[in-house]
C-alpha cells in the first residue's frame, strides 16, 4: 500500500505545493484547511491530475476538540499517516508589539503553537505505536532570527524549532523522525494574511525580489521524505538568494550573469 500523509493548511500557498508533489508521487493525502469549498477544489484537482486517493478534513487548528475529532476520523479513513506536515501558521500585523492588536496575538499564538503542538499530539501516540513515521514542522527564518515588528510571530517560530527537537528526542528510541523546515520569503498569500487583505501592501514586501516559490519548499520536503531509513534531516534552513537573515532582504536590482 502506498504511503500516506497529512497536511494542514493544504489549499494554498506552501501547503498545496506539499500536497500537489506528494501526490505526484503517489502518496494517499489527508488534507486539512477551514475553507471546505477550497479542500473540495484541491481534491478534485489532485484526483484528476495524479489519480491520487484523497480525503478532505474543514479544521481550524485553534479548535483542541476539532483536532482530535478530524485526527480520529482520518486514521480511520487512511490509518496512521507514515508522514504528518504541519504547515497550517499565520503572522498578523508589522507593528510594534506595545501596537499589536491583542487578538492578534491570540490568533498567532493559538494557530501557529497550540495548534501545531495538538495536531501533533493527536498523531504522535499511533506512530510511537506502530513504530514509523516523519514529522514535518514548517518554521520560518523569522524562528532564527527577530526583525522589527513581528515579536510574536518570530516567537511562534522559535517554538516549532525547540517543540521538533523535544520531540526527537522523545522519539530517539523509535524509527520516528522530525524535520523542521525553515523557509525565507516565499511568495504566497502570507503577507497579505499578515496585513488583513492589504494587497497592496502584500504585493510591495516582494516587489523587486526573486523569491522563493512554494514549489521549492515542497521540492525539499520531498527530498527530505525520500532519505533512507538511516537519513534523518533534523533541520533545513532556505532563503532566497538575494537574502541573507531573516528580514534582511536586498531590493538592489539585479545584473543577469553572461
Amino acid at each position: 500500500m502506498s504511503q500516506s500523509a497529512f497536511i494542514t493548511g493544504a489549499t494554498s500557498g506552501i501547503g498545496y505545493a506539499t500536497a500537489k508533489v506528494l501526490a505526484s508521487r503517489g502518496y494517499r493525502l489527508g488534507i486539512a484547511a477551514r475553507n471546505s469549498e477550497k479542500l473540495e477544489a484541491v481534491k478534485q484537482e489532485l484526483e484528476m491530475k495524479f489519480n491520487s486517493e484523497v480525503y478532505t478534513y474543514v479544521l481550524d487548528v485553534r479548535d483542541a476538540e476539532a483536532i482530535k475529532q478530524v485526527a480520529a476520523q482520518a486514521v480511520q479513513d487512511m490509518g496512521v499517516p507514515d508522514v504528518l506536515v504541519n504547515n497550517a501558521g499565520l503572522a498578523r500585523g508589522l507593528e510594534s508589539y506595545e501596537e499589536t492588536d491583542e487578538a492578534d496575538i491570540i490568533q498567532m499564538v493559538d494557530t501557529n503553537i497550540k495548534g501545531l503542538f495538538l495536531v501533533t499530539h493527536a498523531f504522535l501516540p499511533g506512530m510511537v505505536k506502530r513504530n514509523t513515521g516523519h514529522i514535518i514542522n514548517l518554521g520560518s527564518t523569522a524562528g532564527l532570527y527577530a526583525y522589527k515588528g513581528a515579536a510574536v510571530y518570530c516567537a511562534t517560530k522559535a517554538a516549532v524549532k525547540t517543540f521538533s527537537d523535544g520531540i526527537r528526542i522523545d522519539t530517539i528510541d523509535t524509527d520516528i523522525k522530525v524535520t523542521t523546515i525553515q523557509p525565507g520569503i516565499v511568495h504566497t498569500p502570507f503577507s497579505e494574511v499578515r496585513f488583513h487583505g492589504d494587497k497592496k501592501r502584500a504585493d510591495a514586501v516582494y516587489e523587486g525580489v526573486d523569491t522563493l516559490h512554494p514549489e521549492d519548499i515542497a521540492d525539499v520536503i520531498a527530498f527530505v521524505l525520500d532519505r533512507p531509513l538511516r537519513v534523518q534531516i533534523s533541520d533545513i534552513v532556505i532563503m532566497a538568494d538575494q537574502q541573507a537573515t531573516g528580514f534582511m532582504v536586498s531590493k538592489t536590482p539585479r545584473v543577469p550573469h553572461k
